[in-house]
Parts: C-alpha cells; structure tokens; sequence
C-alpha cells in the first residue's frame, strides 16, 4: 500500500511539470509534433537496450496502443500550446470516467457506489474551475477532450498489455510504439524537426519517462478507472504551476474546485 502511495505522489507530480515543460517549448515556437517526436525519441534511446522482443499476440494490443498514446501527447501539447496549464489540466478529471465506461466493458472493473460519488465530486469540482471567466479557450478544450479521450482509452489497453507482461516491458513497448507513431504525426506534419531548448526538452523526456513508468507501476496494484481519479491530484499542483510560472488568473475559484476534487479522490481512497 505504500509503495502504491508513492507511485502515485511520484505520477501526480512529474505529470504536472510535463505540462510545464511542454508548454514551454511550445511557448518558444517549437511546434507539438516535434516536441511529442523528440519526447518518444528520448525515451526510446534510453530503454532501447530493454528491448528483448514482443509476444505476437501482443502487436495489435501494442499498435494500438501507441497511437493511442501519440494522440493523446499530441493533442495535449496542442492544447498547452494555446491555453492555460491551470484551466486544461482539470479537463483531465474526466478521463476516469471514461477510463471507467471502457474498463467496464473491456476489463470487468466494476465500480462501488463510494467511488462513483468520488467521481461525481471530481467533475463537480471541474466545473468551478472552467466556471472561472474569460479564461476558457474553445479550440484549446477540444483538444484537450480530444487528448484525455485517446488517453483514457490508451490506459486500459496498457493495463491489458500489464497482465499479459510486466511493468517493465510494458512501459517499454509503449515508448517504441509512441516512437512509431510520433514519427508518422511528424512526417505528416512537415514541420522543421527544430529543438527550441535542448534543456526543456530533456527535462520534458525525464518527466514523462517518469511519469509513465509510475502509471504502469500503480495500473499493477490497482483498478484503471480509481488510478486515474487519483492521478486527477496532480490538477492542485498544475494550477499553482500555471498561476506562477506563467502568470495565469483565477487562482482562488481554480483552487476551490481542485478542493472539490481533492474530497473526490478522498472518497476513491477510502475506498
């Protein structure tokens, strides 16, 4: 139970500073194909010595998942890049519910009437945050629909690829199949491969590496959908990183609502 505590403080906080990082290379014009080629890219020259083959039965689960996951970091980056880090990342509370539809039908994960209310709590407490006015940017929410979508779909395929393998394989697979597809958005982009900043962008290849190999880790010990209620913590933090780092508004009403969702996964944990 402490182990999974941890992953879950270590996932919550790199997830939030990827949000940073990605947004300050799409603030110094590095265009968000480019920043998701080079973040799966790094990654992969790092773990590709991990590599030890794949179960064939694995390749479609795997294919799928790395579109999937190229998406989902895709339409994130898009997003940050023309919206608020302390609006967008609590769009990202819906993802358990949609975790929790598709976990339902694909996985078997039946939710109790406790963590269904912890849900409910968390979107209410979405809503005080995207209440705040003036600072909602359509094009930027779609985006970010878009990226918790393929995202939330991207976990419960993770957590099949978990229970046929392990963490480990897992989490590399997923960094060469994300490099696969990553290239493709790039190539079909036809945007200049141009680092803007080779620290942010370490940085960012760091955090995310982090980031998903705690996912996997906590996907291991415990149900898709209550993970990623919890991981929905990380919006706290992300707003205090977007009021302060870049200056953003509305930090009290923001605040409020990550309350509203704090007690949400409160009611998820006691569970």
């Amino acid at each position: 139970m402490l182990a999974t505590c941890f992953g879950i403080l270590i996932r919550i906080i790199s997830n939030s500073y990827l949000n940073v990082f990605q947004k300050l290379l799409t603030n110094k014009g590095q265009k968000s194909s480019v920043v998701n080629f080079y973040t799966y890219l790094g990654l992969a020259i790092a773990v590709c010595f991990l590599f030890k083959g794949i179960n064939t039965l694995l390749i479609p689960f795997v294919l799928i998942m790395g579109l999937l996951g190229a998406l989902g970091n895709f339409f994130i980056i898009k997003a940050l890049s023309i919206g608020e880090l302390s609006t967008l990342a609590p769009i990202n509370s819906y993802k358990p519910v949609v975790a929790l539809i598709i976990g339902i039908i694909f996985l078997n994960e039946i939710p109790t009437y406790q963590a269904l209310i912890g849900i409910i709590l968390i979107i209410i407490g979405t809503y005080f945050i995207l209440g705040a006015k003036g600072l909602i940017n359509l094009k930027a929410l779609l985006y970010r629909i878009l990226a918790l979508i393929f995202s939330a779909s991207e976990a419960i395929v993770i957590k099949k690829i978990i229970l046929t393998s392990d963490i480990t394989e897992a989490f590399v697979l997923w960094v060469l199949a994300g490099l696969l597809f990553s290239f493709i958005f790039l190539i079909i982009s036809r945007n200049k491969p141009e680092i803007k900043s080779y620290k942010y962008q370490f940085l960012l290849i760091f955090a995310v590496g982090v980031m998903q190999y705690s996912t996997n880790f906590v996907f291991s010990k415990m149900n898709v959908s209550y993970a990623l209620a919890l991981f929905q913590l990380s919006t706290i933090l992300s707003v205090f990183l977007g009021v302060n780092i870049f200056n953003e508004k509305g930090l009290k009403r923001k605040l409020l609502g990550s309350l509203i969702m704090v007690i949400g996964a409160a009611f998820i944990i006691l569970n």
